[in-house]
């Protein structure tokens, strides 16, 4: 698949360790530091120019991750069984969501970050239930899903999930909100005629992508980036570019976890194949 979204968004002079914002009198530079130390840096005051600016720096982050990692590799030709593989990683990002923006949360709430804990707090209402969605899609294909997507981790999800868990459970969780940012702003890029050459994949009659509708341009995520984008943009500078760091690693995990880790199709064959459903076999999700 090629994400629209980096058709549309030039790329950024932004480093790994080093990213650069504007303000309205000079550009901070912001190089992570190894201790949790509160910020010194008092936030702007919200405006339509402050929430452009900030998305724009997000989003110059993850494009210059695409620059990074971008190659003449492509992933394989999505087929059946490789679209149960993608749904599997679906699962396995969407189920650790709700828990970890609990956590994170929790932890907003005990340093006194307000406005991300009702951040944190949105993204678990948000969040709930997508997991199950993908286990219904599972089942659509005619596998026990449940037994799907524990025999079944892709590397890259689960170095997605490492990532999170990590930013959760820093002793500043903001990393969380570059990478959900991220994740949101990437689906984006996936529209209808994506949506619908993937149907076309998979045998007559299936339905099988409530997941990716609810995670693409037709679903909720355009509006989630939207409220990201705003709350990012009250932050003071120093956590914004720290937001744009976590933007750029976060994206350049997905990006390689779309090239590498694969499996082989005969490979898929052989994991799927015990799983297949009987006909008139009935599960509960």
């Amino acid at each position: 698949m090629r994400n629209e979204f980096f058709i549309h968004t030039e790329s950024g002079c932004i480093m790994p360790n080093e990213v650069a914002v504007e303000t309205a009198n000079r550009a901070l530079v912001h190089r992570p530091a190894s201790t949790g130390s509160a910020d010194p840096l008092t936030p702007k005051m919200i405006d339509a120019d402050s929430i452009a600016k900030t998305q724009k720096l997000l989003d110059k982050a993850i494009a210059y991750a695409w620059y990074t990692v971008k190659s003449e590799r492509r992933p394989p030709v999505l087929t059946p069984r490789r679209w149960v593989w993608q749904l599997a990683s679906s699962y396995h990002l969407t189920h650790s969501t709700p828990r970890l923006m609990e956590e994170a949360r929790e932890r907003f709430v005990a340093v006194g970050c307000e406005s991300l804990a009702q951040w944190a707090a949105q993204k678990v209402r948000e969040e709930v239930g997508h997991d199950q969605l993908a286990l219904l899609d599972i089942q659509s294909m005619g596998y026990d899903a449940l037994a799907v997507v524990k025999a079944l981790i892709p590397p890259g999800a689960k170095s997605l999930v490492n990532y999170f868990t990590q930013s959760v459970q820093a002793t500043d969780p903001i990393s969380c909100v570059g990478y959900s940012y991220t994740m949101e702003r990437l689906a984006m890029g996936i529209g209808e005629k994506y949506i619908q050459a993937v149907e076309a994949k998979l045998p007559l009659g299936i339905q099988a992508t409530r997941c990716l509708r609810v995670h693409s341009s037709v679903g909720s995520d355009v509006e989630h980036v939207e409220e990201t984008v705003e709350m990012v943009a009250g932050l003071a500078p120093q956590k914004r570019v720290r937001v744009a760091a976590a933007c750029y690693e976060t994206a350049l995990l997905y990006l390689r976890s779309s090239k590498e880790g694969c499996i082989s199709e005969e490979e898929l064959q052989n994991v799927l194949e015990p799983l297949k459903l009987h006909t008139h076999t009935n599960m509960c999700i």
